[in-house]
């Protein structure tokens, strides 16, 4: 098929298997990921090699969007609103599986430090919209609920300060460093990063809210929000920033200097679904079957130690900021859900380090199709344990 060809039979097929997802009461990003495995060059070979090529190009799209949606979680307001236990729990449960992956992975199997900490990194991530469909289709009430939706609601902006820090450590030891690499040299250009990030990201906001009070016609704020969202993650991609840091930041000034900015994050919503279809679809038809057995050890590995650290993570933050004991004992398990971030973060390392490609993204796409078919039953245990489901 020609490329245009093949985008209309990738969004009508998409959306074919999202439907039938549904009636089977599993997530559909699940769909969009098997359907690019069965597509993608490994299986049937329905893709067309050009837009395999691209599938950089549209995820860059698509996680802009992403960590632009996250930021509007920053709102100060909502911050005194959800309190300390939604804090404690979220910082604790994205902290907690990224060491014990890092070190499960470097001790038990013996991998490069760099390759266990950048695994690591990527286990802190959850899925917020699998949690949230669940929730909404039992229509659960209470405070574990209400705890749950907040600590996804700012847990992958967590996991991308992690992924930061761990990226620019990992990428010092594999240009040199070794794994004696100090600290400071590792952490110093992601400080310097994040200064210029801030300056960045703060600028294209205070710019973007000044010029939108000129345009009234709603047609126009979605095509003037979508040129500055692509102008702000160009700008990141071109002075070598984190398009997602990038990204948070100018959600997060922009919900916070204007009350009327809310608007501007439910027109990308208006618009984002295709753009995450393709990018599932695509990060699914990059996957290697044959890569796959050569995984499966470091897979099993990684969903145990991650989950354990959600869990155990969820815990201990409910206990430090004197959370209910329901909220203690079950909210961990609805943080088991992973998808999007993980996969846009394999895919940052796989194109930064080809040579990692091999074993991380086929382990990563493989979890996250475990987790997505397992991790809303898992949430509606939570629920229906904590007497919250109706």
């Amino acid at each position: 098929m020609n490329t245009i060809l093949n985008l209309g039979f990738i969004l009508l097929l998409g959306l074919l298997a999202e439907r039938f997802i549904q009636r089977i009461k599993l997530p559909t990003v699940t769909a969009f990921i098997i359907v690019g495995i069965f597509i993608g060059p490994s299986l049937l070979n329905l893709i067309n090699p050009q837009l395999i090529k691209s599938s950089g190009l549209i995820s860059n799209i698509a996680l802009g969007i992403i960590a632009f949606s996250l930021g509007e979680t920053f709102l100060f307001s909502s911050f005194k609103e959800i309190g300390r236990p939604v804090i404690y729990i979220s910082l604790i449960a994205a902290l907690l599986p990224c060491l014990l992956v890092t070190v499960s992975l470097y001790y038990l199997l013996e991998q490069p430090l760099h390759v266990a900490i950048l695994f690591g990194a990527i286990s802190s991530a959850t899925a917020p919209a699998a949690t949230l469909m669940v929730i909404r289709e039992y229509k659960a009430r209470g405070s574990l609920t209400n705890t749950l939706l907040g600590v996804v609601a700012i847990d992958d902006a967590w996991c991308l300060i992690v992924f930061a820090l761990s990226f620019a450590f990992s990428k010092d030891i594999m240009q040199g460093g070794g794994a004696n690499t100090s600290w400071f040299n590792a952490f110093y250009p992601f400080i310097r990063e994040m200064f210029f990030v801030v300056i960045l990201g703060s600028l294209s906001a205070l710019l973007c809210n000044f010029i939108s009070r000129y345009i009234k016609l709603k047609s126009d704020l979605l095509i003037y929000i979508l040129g500055f969202l692509l102008l702000n993650t160009g700008l990141a991609l071109h002075l070598h920033f984190s398009l997602l840091l990038t990204n948070i930041v100018f959600g997060a000034v922009l919900i916070n200097i204007s009350p009327t900015s809310f608007k501007f994050f439910d027109l990308t919503k208006s618009v984002d679904a295709p753009l995450y279809l393709l990018f599932f679809i695509l990060a699914g038809a990059n996957l290697e079957i044959n890569l796959l057995r050569g995984v499966l050890l470091t897979g099993i590995i990684f969903i145990f130690f991650r989950s354990l650290g959600k869990i155990l993570g969820a815990y201990w933050g409910g206990c430090l900021s004197k959370a209910e004991y329901k909220i203690r004992k079950y909210l961990g398990w609805g943080l088991l859900p992973q998808a999007g971030v993980a996969i846009g973060l394999a895919l940052i390392v796989k194109e930064e380090f080809p040579q990692l490609g091999d074993i991380l993204f086929p382990t990563i796409i493989a979890t996250t199709v475990f987790y997505e078919i397992s991790g809303p039953l898992f949430t509606r245990y939570a629920l229906i344990a904590s007497k919250e489901a109706q």
